[in-house]
């Protein structure tokens, strides 16, 4: 989505993110609201604290600091609560092409910020001229979107339009649609095909490449990545490289390997899946509100597990470090689930 033209234009009055998160948290919004605001903002101001190199707590905003960002970012957080939707998804993300220009001097797009806030993201480059997502674009759907992949099958119930001011070489309208997903557990069999695996025996590669190939790969809509250490021919050590796939990906993710790795062939092998059912919830704790995934065993017996991203976040939040933090929302998330008899 593109925000506002203007916001890299027109010097902006400097907020920092600590005064931000107070006005946020002293207006008086509904939970949801405030919750969604505050991760929206938070993924601005980590992204600022990396490219400056300074503490999360002393970002000085400017663009996305002045009140027509603040009211996108609140605004959006409102319609998100208001819709009451349980999933969000986008596909991947136009980011645009050619230069733009920021606080701190003429940059290519994407802009700095943004292109820190959408790392794990699918985003696409020069489908138009110009800046199509800017930073508080990107944050509200890094912090809101929960799959950036477009369902398989869905049932549209209400579209909504959203006309930009910019003009590109293709209308600047932003679609949403309000639509029924079918529940998996009732739609989808206990075993389904069209996942693949794709295979690459690699032994001439550097080790600090594997990183990046692996962050690629599921960018572009890998469901897994993983390596094995082993022995080939002639005592060579070597590393195979092991990526879950579903059909639809296939040929973009196999290209990919193809393309930022050493390797020069390739085994594809079709699988079956079996997965338990499973569902998503947000629970309020002591720290914050946190996303859940409930999953049914076979024997009936339902186990859950607590959102990394989630914890990270309330973590950092409250000013307190990742494994004291899940212990406390863990705790409480067991006495919740056993006071539901889940």
């Amino acid at each position: 989505p593109h925000e506002h033209p203007h916001e890299h234009h027109h010097p902006h009055p400097h907020r920092s993110y600590r005064d931000i998160r107070s006005l946020i948290l002293a207006a008086g919004f509904a939970a949801g609201i405030e919750r969604r605001a505050l991760a929206i903002f938070h993924e601005i101001a980590v992204a600022e604290a990396k490219i400056h190199g300074i503490e999360v707590d002393l970002v000085e905003f400017h663009e996305v600091g002045a009140i027509d960002s603040i009211v996108d970012i609140i605004a959006a957080a409102i319609a998100l609560d208001f819709l009451n939707v349980d999933q969000i998804y986008c596909g991947p993300v136009e980011l645009g092409s050619g230069f733009v220009n920021c606080a701190h001097g003429r940059y290519p797009v994407p802009a700095p910020a943004t292109q820190e806030i959408m790392k794990g993201v699918p985003c696409r480059l020069a489908g138009v001229k110009g800046e199509s997502t800017t930073p508080t674009g990107a944050a509200i759907l890094k912090a809101c979107v929960d799959q950036f992949v477009e369902p398989a099958v869905f049932i549209p119930q209400k579209i909504g339009y959203g006309v930009g001011f910019k003009d590109f070489s293709v209308p600047n309208v932003l679609r949403v649609v309000l639509c029924e997903v079918p529940d998996e557990e009732s739609t989808t069999p206990e075993r389904s095909a069209g996942h693949y695996k794709i295979e690459a025996n690699i032994d001439d590669m550097s080790p600090e490449a594997y990183e990046p190939l692996q962050a690629t790969l599921m960018r572009l809509g890998a469901s897994d990545v993983y390596f094995t250490s082993i022995v080939m021919k002639k005592s060579r050590p070597a590393t195979c490289l092991s990526v879950l796939v579903p059909v639809n990906a296939l040929d973009v993710v196999a290209d990919a390997v193809l393309n930022h790795s050493t390797t020069i062939g390739l085994r594809i092998l079709p699988f079956e899946k079996r997965t338990l059912p499973r569902e998503l919830t947000r629970v309020q704790t002591s720290l914050g509100e946190v996303q859940i995934k409930i999953v049914s065993q076979p024997d009936g017996h339902r186990r859950w597990k607590s959102e990394f991203d989630d914890v990270r976040r309330l973590a950092e939040a409250n000013q307190m470090d990742y494994l004291r933090a899940k212990q406390i929302i863990d705790r409480e998330l067991d006495a919740h689930f056993q006071s539901s008899g889940s």
